[in-house]
């Protein structure tokens, strides 16, 4: 059991978390803002250019993959402090770099410890609330991506011209420094400390955990398949939108950018209302609402032709299509024992976002050789596939105690 109240406690393990999930998004916008300067500077090509994107994220499904087992075994708090560590570090070597391939090793590993975060984050959060509250402390961490996806958004254009790509690396170093201080004050949840005492027999890889009997198996299926689609269709979306309303409707920057902001507060008010829904009518009807609303907004979306109506419904198809990102927390928390707890978080959610980064490519390649309406019917019936997983292979798990 974990605790029955909320308190002290709970609170600085969460904010330890959703700073350190804040710190990834941050870090990763910037990247993608900063791409040209750092090009123009270093003589990058543009496949180069790309490359240290790609690489990033490479190094991040690598880092929740060993980060997360790693962290089953030895604790949350001290795995999630040697990967904000490795993140610090190799982060502030990216502003020294002196050419592509010092940049690229640089990049990788900071990739590596940038990929823990999300996973163990997540467990420590779920392990340190209590069971009516668990939804909801799952949603304010995956709150603290969009939040530093914000800040990046906010903050690059004012601070690039002065500080330059170098000076950029380096302030991103900042909320790693508040996440480390953080978790200095944080004790392992006590959930977990009971588990490692009472178990004295040799422990099963977390990874068997995952697929260790054939109703476990047939939940990871339906997580993976809830995780694909929500990377699919938010790179899918997010990357592709803002193409979409520069050339077909004319759009400018400035009103691409103001769109791109409305979408992501309402992605934010989506996993606010998500964790909350969760708690009060359960996870498996939280998740069938929102994936409808899913199927629906997009579907209307790509009927819209006035700039106007498209803000707005920019932001209720924001809340639905990412809204779900309040809910995997507390339901892999609470699919999974505590010793492959951040495991299954890491490496089903990683999963997902390898298949999701996929999305963009195949969403260009229906735009080319179809239009982009269909491309958009495409991602709607993608949220068809992901309410039949929703139904069929997902148990409700509401209020259930952790083991």
């Amino acid at each position: 059991m974990t605790t029955h109240h909320v308190d002290k406690y709970s609170w600085k393990a969460l904010l330890g978390s959703a700073v350190g999930y804040a710190m990834d998004g941050f870090d990763l916008l910037i990247l993608g803002f900063m791409l040209s300067a750092i090009s123009a500077d270093l003589a990058l090509t543009p496949a180069q250019g790309g490359s240290l994107v790609t690489w990033t994220l490479i190094g991040a499904v690598a880092g929740g993959l060993i980060f997360g087992a790693l962290s089953d075994k030895y604790g949350r708090v001290r795995v999630l402090t040697w990967t904000i560590v490795l993140f610090a570090v190799f982060t502030g070597l990216c502003a020294f770099a002196q050419g592509y391939w010092d940049l690229l090793i640089y990049r990788t590993i900071a990739g590596i410890g940038l990929g823990g975060e999300f996973g163990i984050g997540m467990a420590l959060a779920a392990e340190a609330w209590p069971a009516r509250h668990r939804a909801k402390a799952s949603s304010y961490v995956a709150l603290g991506w969009q939040i530093g996806v914000l800040a990046a958004a906010l903050l690059t254009p004012l601070l690039l011209p002065i500080i330059g790509w170098r000076g950029m690396f380096l302030v991103g170093i900042f909320p790693a420094f508040v996440a480390w201080y953080l978790r200095a004050k944080l004790h392992e949840p006590e959930v977990f400390v009971r588990k490692q005492a009472s178990s004295n027999k040799p422990k099963k890889s977390p990874f068997k955990l995952l697929i260790k009997d054939k109703n476990t198996t047939k939940v990871s299926l339906g997580i993976v398949v809830l995780t694909s689609v929500q990377n699919f269709g938010y790179y899918g979306i997010m990357i592709w939108l803002p193409n979409f309303l520069s050339k077909q409707l004319g759009f400018s920057l400035t009103k691409s950018g103001l769109w791109t902001a409305v979408t992501i507060c309402g992605m934010m008010a989506g996993i606010w209302i998500f964790g909350r829904l969760a708690d009060a009518i359960g996870r498996k009807p939280s998740f069938l609402i929102f994936q409808l609303g899913a199927v629906l907004s997009i579907v209307t979306y790509s009927q819209l032709t006035d700039p106007t109506a498209m803000l707005f419904a920019g932001a209720l198809l924001g809340a639905f299509v990412n809204g779900m990102m309040g809910g995997y927390g507390a339901l892999m928390s609470e699919a999974y024992p505590t010793e492959a707890r951040a495991t299954a978080q890491n490496v089903l959610f990683n999963i997902g976002r390898a298949v999701g980064g996929f999305g963009p490519i195949v969403v260009g390649a229906v735009v080319s050789a179809y239009s982009f309406p269909i491309a958009i019917a495409f991602l709607a019936t993608i949220y068809v596939l992901d309410m039949l997983a929703t139904f069929f292979l997902i148990p409700e798990l509401k209020g259930k105690a952790l083991e």
